[in-house]
């Protein structure tokens, strides 16, 4: 026999918001009588208690943001929409500038997408490829002398890099190679400063060697933190991640990770999300046939929770434990309403 419905989503519901989202749901409903017991449907009591606890942290849902029109000041985030991945990522970073504003001749530049298991694109688990080729070419465009997309992978490598299809999009590419990581040689101890779990960091080498950081992850669920983006993708490169799961608190260890790698550009594959069953799948893959593009990783989070539909749910972006934490400790912004969102299309 399983666990009631009540007992189910109340899991869920901890599991997304955290400690403090949870508590303060758990008051509101004292205070106006809700039913704490009772064999409530699972989806109703998780779609009533995120709008309550919403209410009470006085989320942003962005949702109903609107959007800019003209041409002023460098959007803060861009939303571009099509059916072409390649044509979508170029134009989201065209509207920020340009690769050129962020990568300069003969730089060396990482770029860090989901690629560690071993699936194919439709899965949804890594990002498509197509994404992270159009990346890596503008990368080139620019001038780069060296492209390095890289990941550390979960999966066999030779498998996530078949299935992945990343390498061979990649393959006519200028300056660019895709490679898998993961002996410990290939890592450096730096210190995490104000840390509140973590002290230091085993980092990629070749990550410290770099001029540029590229997030390029895919939108999906994780069963762990919730949702995984571009703070979390971090976890790909740095070497000690399994003690995020068995020794830290997840969420308050990815933003001292997010205080240490932060990325110049974050461009996140919404061609489709991996609304449910992540990191790995199988799950339920949603078509959004966006990409978003930003320099600040907690607003092009926070877009994408506010976008996507995960669980068969909507979130706001306070409700997502490490995002909000990343807010607080000032390494961006997840107030959307306040933010110049620009959507464009390819």
């Amino acid at each position: 026999m399983g666990f009631p419905i009540s007992v189910l989503g109340y899991v869920d519901f901890f599991r997304i918001t955290g400690f403090n989202g949870f508590i303060s749901f758990l008051l509101m409903s004292k205070r106006r009588g809700m039913p704490m017991t009772s064999k409530t449907d699972r989806r109703e009591f998780l779609r009533s208690g995120l709008l309550t606890a919403a209410t009470m942290v006085g989320a942003t849902t962005g949702l109903l943001a609107p959007r800019s029109t003209m041409a002023q000041k460098t959007p803060d985030v861009v939303v571009s929409h099509g059916t072409d991945p390649a044509k979508m990522t170029r134009s989201a970073v065209e509207a920020l500038g340009g690769m050129k504003q962020f990568v300069k001749p003969g730089q060396k530049v990482v770029i860090k997408p989901n690629m560690s298991f071993a699936s194919g694109p439709e899965r949804g688990a890594n990002t498509h490829p197509a994404v992270v080729r159009e990346v890596a070419a503008m990368c080139a465009e620019a001038g780069a002398s060296r492209i390095s997309v890289v990941d550390y992978v979960l999966n066999d490598p030779s498998a996530c890099m078949s299935l992945s299809k990343i390498p061979e999009f990649c393959q006519d590419v200028p300056n660019t190679m895709v490679n898998h990581v993961k002996a410990r040689r290939l890592f450096q101890e730096v210190p995490v400063k104000n840390g509140k779990e973590l002290k230091s960091l085993e980092v990629l080498k070749e990550v410290l060697e770099s001029d540029v950081l590229i997030a390029v992850p895919v939108g999906k669920s994780h069963s762990s933190a919730g949702i995984s983006l571009s703070m979390k993708g971090m976890m790909g490169l740095i070497h000690n991640r399994v003690s995020f799961h068995s020794r830290y608190d997840l969420h308050t260890a990815i933003v001292d990770m997010a205080s240490v790698l932060k990325p110049n550009l974050v461009v996140i594959d919404g061609t489709r999300i991996l609304s449910s069953g992540g990191p790995s799948g199988p799950g339920k893959v949603i078509p959004l046939n966006l990409v978003i593009a930003s320099t600040d990783m907690v607003a092009a989070d926070a877009q994408m929770v506010a976008l996507g539909t995960w669980y068969d749910r909507k979130f706001t972006p306070s409700q997502v434990r490490h995002i909000r934490g990343a807010a607080e400790r000032g390494l961006g912004r997840m107030d959307l309403d306040n933010l110049l969102i620009v959507d464009v299309k390819s």
